[in-house]
């Protein structure tokens, strides 16, 4: 059963570092790219409006936010790529220190 997760985070107001965040989007290094299959997900998304992103993850059942957390703590190139993505994100108001992308509720489903 393949199960979607939803996440949100705010890039710096600053058009140069936010086309820049854009053009390493256009190259993700595959070893992130690697580390993001090998998790467990399927499909991953991200799209911006203004200074707001919004991260869909569809993964199947053996994945799991909590191993992914681990693996990549684990992984000196996620963490290399995570230093570099900080350069331009910024944390949500409600964020504790230190987090990032932040998982949303879902709070409709239109059913088919």
């Amino acid at each position: 059963m393949r199960r979607r997760y939803c996440f949100a985070l705010d890039l710096k107001d600053d058009p140069v570092l936010i086309a820049e965040y854009k053009r390493h989007h256009e190259s993700v290094w595959p070893e992130i790219i690697r580390s993001i299959k090998g998790a467990g997900v399927e499909d991953l998304e991200i799209y911006l409006l203004g200074t707001r992103l919004f991260m869909i993850l569809d993964a199947g059942p053996e994945f799991s936010l909590e191993a992914k957390a681990q693996a990549d703590l684990a992984n000196p190139k996620v963490r290399e790529w995570e230093e570099l993505m900080w350069k331009f994100q910024e944390p949500l108001p409600q964020a504790r220190p230190g987090e990032k992308w932040l998982l949303m509720e879902r709070i409709f489903k239109l059913e088919a």
